[in-house]
């Protein structure tokens, strides 16, 4: 059974998503009441993925997740945040949180971003963690920053290889526009918008070969990486 480690300051609130998820997710839930206690609770065992609360006494949760990713860089991080401000969203990716969503939200939803994120690290598996992608016919070395097709070798540019290893990381799952602009250029707007399309369009053009590889655009949420 999964275990999830829940920081959040509103005690009705905390309380709901803790039995929620313990009865629609099955998971195992631990709910501190603040970014202090909180950290406490994260060194006292280990988590398959912490849900924090932003606006907290004490230690906010963007404070609690730097330190939460100090002692574990792979732990899926899930920012809650009553704002929606596009500071907010930039910290949160930058900081390492993998996803976040703003309150007031739906519980039914919170429980699909959990499941999605569990099953994305669970496909992305331990032979990844050198950065060593299979897509189809092709192998991507995010180090190297180079695609493979048999004697065939593309060298990357440092942006083609950040943004192809985050469509990896989500391989049959959507990568939100946003979360790719805000995760490598650090900001959102229509100029860094429309060098990333570049960049996509570049991908799609290293990857034509194989038509079991493509990069969809997803209407109005962002981009999907279908791959064997």
């Amino acid at each position: 059974m999964k275990k999830i480690l829940l920081v959040e300051d509103d005690p009705n609130l905390g309380m709901l998503i803790e039995e929620y998820l313990q009865i629609k997710g099955k998971f195992t839930v631990a709910l501190a009441r603040d970014g202090d206690e909180g950290l406490k609770v994260f060194k006292s065992s280990r988590f398959d993925l912490c849900i924090l609360d932003v606006m907290m006494p004490k230690k906010d949760g963007f404070s609690l997740g730097k330190d939460i990713r100090r002692l574990d860089p792979h732990v899926p991080i899930i920012f809650a945040t009553a704002k929606s401000m596009i500071e907010d969203k930039s910290q949160a990716f930058n900081l390492g949180g993998d996803d976040y969503i703003t309150k007031p939200f739906r519980i039914e939803e919170l429980l699909m971003r959990i499941n999605a994120l569990l099953k994305r690290v669970s496909n992305q598996g331990k032979a990844e963690d050198d950065g060593v992608f299979s897509l189809g016919s092709y192998t991507f070395d995010y180090q190297a920053q180079l695609i493979r097709k048999g004697e065939a070798q593309q060298k990357l540019s440092t942006k083609e290889a950040e943004l192809l290893r985050l469509l990896c990381m989500k391989k049959n799952d959507i990568l939100t526009r946003e979360e790719a602009l805000i995760s490598i250029w650090h900001d959102d707007n229509y100029f860094n918008g429309r060098s990333m399309d570049v960049f996509l369009s570049k991908l799609r053009k290293y990857l034509k070969d194989d038509p079991s590889v493509e990069i969809l655009n997803v209407h109005g949420k962002g981009y999907k990486l279908m791959a064997g």
